[in-house]
């Protein structure tokens, strides 16, 4: 049997070319060799002060005109960019650099009621288009709560009295992307959000 000695170089080049073709265990369907992570998500409270849960006004009243509205809920995520190798060979490049381009909602309760349109209001999808650089932090503002999800059940029945007390629900969100050589990134993150009447 013939032997191939490997000088240093070819060692380094040969792990080289198995972390560029390794896949990234994050997610199985992508080789990227970048990490999104979601660093917090903040919403309000029922004042409008910035808080790291939602408190979410089912119906709303005009002060001058009595009139009642309904408003999207809106929420915020800090979301950072980085290398899964952390001391990479070559160095980072543009192409490290991930765009994110949507993002899917989904609500669940503690309890396990989790069907949508009766229990917790129906997932949410949404489009963004939001540069994250390798190694910087993005703050990005989404909608969380949209209108429509106000004027179905189960948020319309707290804000006709036809329930009772908040309704607590968990919110996933997934943010979707991908880096400059068009590899799929995805991250999570979670809010808790305190459906209620709060102008009773």
């Amino acid at each position: 049997m013939r032997r191939i000695k490997l000088g240093s170089k070819s060692v380094i080049a040969l792990l080289a070319l198995i972390t560029l073709f390794a896949c990234n265990p994050i997610e199985d369907d992508t080789k990227s060799d970048s990490l999104l992570i979601v660093e917090r998500i903040t919403g309000v409270d029922a004042e409008g002060n910035e808080a790291d849960f939602l408190q979410s006004d089912v119906i709303k009243v005009n002060a001058d005109t009595g009139e009642t509205y309904v408003t999207a809920d809106i929420a915020k995520a800090t979301l950072r960019a980085a290398l899964l190798d952390p001391a990479p060979l070559m160095g980072a490049s543009i192409y490290n650099d991930i765009l994110v381009t949507r993002y899917i909602v989904n609500y669940t309760r503690t309890d396990n009621k989790n069907t949508p349109g009766v229990d917790v209001p129906y997932p949410i999808e949404g489009m963004m288009n939001v540069l994250v650089r390798i190694d910087q932090s993005v703050e990005v503002s989404f909608i969380v709560v949209k209108e429509t999800a106000k004027l179905e059940p189960p948020l319309r029945n707290l804000a006709f009295g036809r329930a009772e007390g908040v309704l607590t629900a968990i919110a996933k969100i997934d943010f979707y992307g991908e880096d400059m050589t068009k590899r799929k990134v995805k991250a999570s993150g979670y809010l808790t959000i305190e459906f209620a009447n709060y102008n009773d």
